[in-house]
């Protein structure tokens, strides 16, 4: 998940303000599920589960989607290669196959990969999915009509980047090519798909949803997503106003013989977006009627929503806590004096008084102090340092000691550019960076942005800010799509979002970036990535603020509360309301 797919725009800053319903009766909570959300009783098919959200489900279509966005509800109809293992924390970071017999066979050097379809897979038609539905799915997520999925199939698949989808005219008007040659069916249950380059991260990539098959005849292009062929366990019966309603049910061509991932235990699902935070978290706490049996797979419970939660048990036991690849961090943009000096840099690393910042977004039961780029997760390879050591206050000592060796006495002024909105890059934040540098005789002056033009100027590599707020998150849980986008001087954008804010192109690096990813054996090639971070860290390109924790409320009727690494966010395919 990158951050441009603002994926988690409801992150664990969010903080709204509600009158939680109080001395509710005990009820059964969640069955299992993690940080402590547990009850007795074993879940069961059949019922209704409401999805209270935020963010509305828009463009529905799986060439469009991220496999982990729209809170896993495109799963419950797009089935791909490969998913994730469906399993509380650290355990769900594991890729698994879905589709496919197994995670891909490498070959010449992980340049080809090749999967097998498992026997017996129906769309909800009852028609067969085969390979050919599946490269058609992927070669149509490169049209400009259905653009908004992730990139790197365009950058991996040879001629991928030259390649403008089925269907439509090319360049200059001329038709280009119907179908891309770098994916091949030798027959209806074998695909193959040919790089460009070494991928070792390939079963990663497979779970996205341009993975998902698509029947060349039912394709409707644009109108698709009003009614996607579902391959999954449940199918779509309306999708009103973009995805602001999606209502689904069976899908009676859904064997779980061939799925041992998804439970699919409610009947029915419907999900209701564009609702204000505070009225999801206000109507899940009440659990009246049939928000009992309602989730939100977006909405996040803020502090003051926590500390009324942690007087009332019967609500403390309907809370799960959930942990994602994410940093957020303070970038620098070593173009802009006086960045440019490791000095300066340093300095500001060690005056950084991580508490404040973490009390800025709602305090420790919603963020984790970080002096890590790599999330602090097994998956990412990340590796504990801490090379400008801090403290919990920042120590300002140290950090007046080393400005001074810079030729800075007397302490300078700088500019902190941040987004006008309340959340993560928002003005608290500032706010406690500005504090903390003030003790170490760095005055702070603030410029805050519109959030558009706030997202504008700081992937802008000529004119990004020389100090700014960002934040980063994964598509999948490796160290390739955190550390590449950020730190590989190849993937710097001159005209478009460009990701590496320090325009780092150092060939050391770039080679190792490349030899990680020649890597198939995905745990050596974490500890790979845990290693490289440590070195960039030395270059003080960035300062690591803190990772994001999610706390988020369940209906007094849910049971079966599974919350993966992978996602941050409990998984819809496992919940039961009986």
């Amino acid at each position: 998940m990158r951050d441009r797919r603002a994926m988690y725009r409801r992150a664990a800053a969010s903080v709204v303000s509600l009158t939680l319903a109080g001395g509710l009766a005990a009820c059964a909570g969640p069955d299992g599920g993690a940080g402590g959300a547990q009850s007795g009783g074993k879940p069961a098919k059949g019922g209704k589960l409401t999805v209270l959200n935020t963010d509305p489900l828009a463009d529905f279509d799986p060439a469009r989607q991220y496999t982990s966005g729209g809170g896993n509800v495109p799963s419950l109809v797009f089935r791909t290669l490969t998913t994730r293992k469906r399993a509380d924390g650290a355990e769900g970071t594991k890729v698994v196959p879905d589709l496919a017999t197994g995670l891909g066979t490498p070959s010449k050097g992980a340049t080809v990969w090749t999967y097998k379809l498992k026997k017996g897979l129906k769309y909800e038609d009852g028609s067969p999915i085969t390979s050919a539905d599946i490269k058609y799915g992927v070669e149509r997520s490169f049209a400009a009509e259905l653009s908004g999925g992730a990139p790197y199939l365009r950058d991996w698949l040879i001629g991928g980047a030259d390649y403008e989808g089925p269907f439509g005219k090319g360049k200059q008007g001329k038709q280009g090519k119907k179908s891309l040659d770098s994916i091949e069916t030798p027959d209806a249950h074998t695909i193959v798909f040919k790089l460009n380059r070494p991928v070792g991260d390939f079963p990663y990539l497979a779970t996205q949803t341009q993975f998902t098959p698509v029947p060349k005849k039912k394709d409707t292009v644009t109108k698709y997503e009003e009614h996607p062929l579902s391959s999954g366990p449940y199918k779509v019966v309306e999708n009103t106003n973009d995805g602001e309603r999606l209502q689904l049910e069976r899908n009676p061509h859904w064997s779980p013989s061939t799925d041992d991932q998804r439970k699919a235990y409610p009947d029915t699902i419907d999900v209701r977006s564009g609702l204000d935070p505070a009225v999801i978290n206000q109507r899940l706490s009440t659990s009246s009627g049939a928000d009992a049996a309602a989730i939100t797979t977006d909405t996040n419970l803020g502090p003051a929503e926590l500390a009324q939660i942690g007087q009332n048990k019967a609500l403390k036991s309907r809370v799960g806590t959930g942990h994602f690849g994410y940093t957020n961090y303070l970038a620098f943009n070593p173009d802009v004096k006086p960045f440019d000096k490791p000095a300066v840099r340093q300095a500001i690393s060690y005056a950084i008084g991580r508490g404040s910042v973490v009390n800025a977004v709602g305090g420790s039961s919603l963020a984790e102090p970080a002096t890590t780029f790599l999330p602090n997760q097994k998956a990412f390879g990340h590796t504990p340092y801490d090379h400008f050591p801090a403290g919990k206050n920042g120590n300002p000592q140290k950090a007046k000691e080393v400005l001074a060796k810079a030729g800075y006495k007397k302490g300078l002024t700088i500019t902190l550019t941040h987004s006008t909105e309340e959340g993560e890059v928002g003005p608290k934040v500032a706010s406690a960076i500005q504090q903390s540098l003030a003790k170490a005789g760095i005055k702070v002056e603030l410029r805050g942005l519109e959030k558009n033009e706030f997202d504008e100027k700081r992937w802008d590599a000529e004119n990004s800010p020389g100090l700014f707020l960002s934040r980063w998150g994964a598509d999948w849980p490796a160290g390739y799509p955190f550390l590449a986008p950020i730190f590989d001087g190849r993937q710097i954008v001159r005209n478009g979002a460009n990701f590496n804010h320090a325009k780092l192109d150092d060939p050391a690096v770039n080679k190792e970036i490349d030899a990680i990813g020649r890597i198939t054996d995905l745990e050596a090639a974490a500890k790979r990535w845990g290693a490289l971070d440590k070195k960039i860290g030395e270059q003080a390109l960035s300062v690591p603020l803190y990772h994001p924790v999610y706390q988020r409320l369940v209906g007094k009727d849910i049971k079966n509360v599974v919350i993966s690494d992978w996602t941050g966010v409990l998984d819809i395919s496992q919940v039961a309301v009986k």
